[in-house]
């Protein structure tokens, strides 16, 4: 969804769209979108700047870091962004950055693709773990078989001579 900032009545409008999966490129990342994510929320034109706020949900696909299996989850989180227009933003060779200037994006024209906006922040709040299930056990470390789906049966590694009269010890 493409907004035009220029025509945009008393500075301010609210959104509320669906975006199909197949108009969010996420090729070459290990997530896959099931449904079509929603998006809500509302967009003031300032003076200087444009602010978006809103939410985002929807369902992903996306691998298991123990198993490598297709574990799906639903996404809902909030985003807040800043656009700032090219003559706006600051000219000069060496600035200092303060930790707000790094949720300011630029954008040329009176344009903003929502769109666009969607699939970085989805890539932003991608959870860094992700689980099958909670009692995954992974991939053995010998054959590389899931030991979710069977018991590979690979010999278990030497014992150090030292500790061998530990492993028959009973609590």
């Amino acid at each position: 969804m493409i907004v035009d900032v220029a025509l945009l009545k008393d500075g301010e409008t609210s959104f509320d769209f669906q975006v199909a999966p197949e108009k969010i490129d996420l090729e070459g990342e290990a997530v896959k979108l099931k449904d079509a994510v929603k998006i809500e929320g509302n967009l003031k034109n300032r003076i200087a700047q444009t602010d978006v706020q809103g939410k985002i949900s929807g369902k992903i696909e996306i691998e298991c870091n123990r198993c490598l299996q297709a574990a799906e989850m639903h996404l809902e989180f909030p985003f807040d962004a800043v656009f700032v227009t090219a003559e706006n933003y600051t000219q000069e060779k060496e600035a200092e950055l303060r930790a707000g200037d790094l949720e300011v994006s630029i954008f040329e024209g009176d344009k903003l693709d929502l769109t666009e906006l969607t699939r970085e922040q989805i890539l932003l709040n991608l959870p860094t773990q992700v689980f099958c299930r909670e009692d995954c056990q992974g991939l053995c470390q010998k054959c590389g078989a899931n030991l979710n789906l069977i018991d590979c049966n690979c010999e278990e590694e030497k014992i150090d001579p030292r500790w061998s009269a530990l492993k028959n010890l009973k609590l």
